[in-house]
C-alpha cells in the first residue's frame, strides 16, 4: 500500500487476491526491430497526427522514424478502456487510475523494463512510482499526461468564477437568474460518485470521508443521495468530450465538470468559456501508458514509450489537451509550443489539489472489507442514471 498525498492507495495486488488473478510478468528484456504497426487504445484528442489541426501532429514523424504505423482506437471511459484491453488485440492503451490497477490485477498488462526506455529518468518523479501504475516496486506503464477534472461553465451566465461545485449538485438559480435544472451536465462514468463524495467531504464533514475512493456504506449512500439530488438538474451525462462541446455551443449547457480540452477547443472557438478549481479540489487523471500482456507489437510499443517522453509530443499534447505533461523540462525546453506559464494555467501547482482518479476496492484504510468495491459503484451508478 502507498500513502500520498494523504490518501491510501490500494495496490494492485490486493485486487489480485480479491479477484483471484496474478498481475503479470515482465516480457522484455531487449529491445528489437519494430514490427510496422502499433494499435493504441487512448482518450480523445491524445495520439494526434495532425488531422484535427495540422499544428498538433506527434504520429508522423514517430512512424518515419520507427516505420510503426500508429491505429489508435477512441475510448470515451476507463470502463471502456478496460473492456477493449479485455478483448484483446490492441498493443497499449492510454489508462487513466481507475483503470490501470484493474488491467494490472486483471493481468491483461504486463511488467515494464524502464531500463529499455533512455528518457525514463525525466519523468516527474512525483510519478515514477505512482501507486496506481507500481505494485511491489514493479512499473507497469510509462506516465503519460495528468490534470484536473476542471469546473468549466459559460462566462455570460457566471460574471465570476463559481467558488463551489455547488452549481451543478444543489437546485439553484444561477447569476443569470435562471434554474441550474436542465443546463448542467455530469459525467458519464462510475467514477464521478468520487467528485460527489469529495464534495460532501467539505459540506459534509460528519460523514468522515478522507478519501473519495475509500467509502464505507454509510459515506457512499450519502453520495449516491447527493447524486439523485443531481439527477433531477442534469440535462445529459456526458462521455463524448466532442458532444459536450456540442452541448455547451448549441444545448444551453452552462456548467459542468469537464477536461481542459474541452475547455480550450471551446476557447479556440471563441465560444464564452472558462474553467476554474473550485474550493473544494478536484479529482483528477494521471494517464500511463500500458503495454498489453499479449501484444504483437512490443518492440515498436517500447519505441513509442520513449518517443512520448522525448518528442515534441509533451510539450505538443500539453498544450492541446490542457494536461500537465509527465516531463517536466517539457514546460521549458522549447521542443514543442508549452511554456511554464502554460504549464502553470492547466494546474501543474494545483498536483496537492487533486485526488487522482484510483480504482475503488473493499479492503482500504477503515479495514479490510470495510469500503464499497467498484463493481457495487458501477451497478449503482447505472441506477442512478436510470433515476432509481
Amino acid at each position: 500500500m502507498t500513502i500520498r498525498n494523504g490518501m491510501r492507495f490500494a495496490g494492485a495486488a490486493t485486487l489480485a487476491l480479491t479477484t483471484g488473478m496474478t498481475p503479470a510478468l515482465a516480457q522484455m528484456t531487449e529491445i528489437g526491430a519494430g514490427e510496422g504497426a502499433l494499435s493504441i487504445v487512448a482518450w480523445a484528442g491524445y495520439v494526434e497526427r495532425g488531422e484535427s489541426d495540422p499544428a498538433f501532429d506527434w504520429v508522423t514523424k514517430f512512424e518515419e522514424k520507427t516505420g510503426c504505423k500508429v491505429s489508435v482506437k477512441t475510448a470515451n471511459t476507463s470502463d471502456e478502456m478496460v473492456a477493449l484491453m479485455n478483448e484483446g488485440g490492441f498493443d497499449l492503451v492510454t489508462a487513466s487510475g481507475d483503470a490501470s490497477l484493474r488491467l494490472i490485477a486483471g493481468g491483461k498488462v504486463q511488467e515494464i523494463n524502464t531500463a529499455l526506455i533512455p528518457s525514463w529518468g525525466t519523468v516527474d518523479p512525483r510519478l515514477q512510482d505512482a501507486p496506481w501504475h507500481t505494485v511491489d516496486g514493479k512499473h507497469y506503464g510509462v506516465p503519460y499526461m495528468w490534470g484536473p477534472n476542471v469546473l468549466m461553465y459559460n462566462t455570460e451566465v457566471f460574471k465570476e468564477a463559481p467558488k463551489s461545485w455547488n452549481v451543478v449538485f444543489e437546485a439553484m438559480d444561477l447569476p443569470d437568474g435562471k434554474p441550474n435544472a436542465g443546463r448542467v451536465q455530469a459525467y458519464d462514468g462510475p467514477i464521478h460518485i468520487a467528485d460527489a463524495a469529495q464534495y460532501l467531504m467539505a459540506h459534509k464533514p460528519e460523514l468522515g470521508i478522507t478519501s473519495p475512493y475509500e467509502l464505507n456504506e454509510d459515506q457512499y449512500k450519502a453520495a449516491l443521495d447527493l447524486l439523485r439530488v443531481q439527477r433531477t438538474l442534469v440535462g445529459r451525462y456526458w462521455h463524448d468530450a466532442f458532444i459536450q462541446i456540442d452541448d455547451f455551443k448549441n444545448e444551453g449547457v452552462v456548467a459542468s465538470g469537464s477536461w481542459p480540452f474541452q475547455v480550450n477547443l471551446l476557447q479556440g472557438d471563441k465560444q464564452p468559456v472558462a474553467s476554474t478549481i473550485p474550493e473544494e479540489g478536484a479529482t483528477g487523471w494521471a494517464d500511463t501508458t500500458m503495454l498489453h500482456t499479449d501484444s504483437k507489437n512490443p518492440n515498436c510499443a517500447y519505441m513509442w514509450f520513449d518517443h512520448q517522453l522525448s518528442s515534441n509530443l509533451q510539450s505538443d499534447l500539453s498544450v492541446w489537451f490542457g494536461a500537465v505533461p509527465s516531463v517536466p523540462a517539457a514546460c521549458t525546453d522549447k521542443r514543442g509550443m508549452q511554456t511554464q506559464e502554460g504549464c502553470d494555467a492547466n494546474g501543474l501547482k494545483d498536483f496537492d489539489r487533486i485526488r487522482f482518479w484510483t480504482t475503488p476496492t473493499a479492503n482500504c484504510a477503515q479495514g479490510e472489507g470495510a469500503c464499497v468495491p467498484y463493481y457495487r459503484w458501477v451497478s449503482d451508478y447505472i441506477g442512478v442514471i436510470g433515476g432509481r
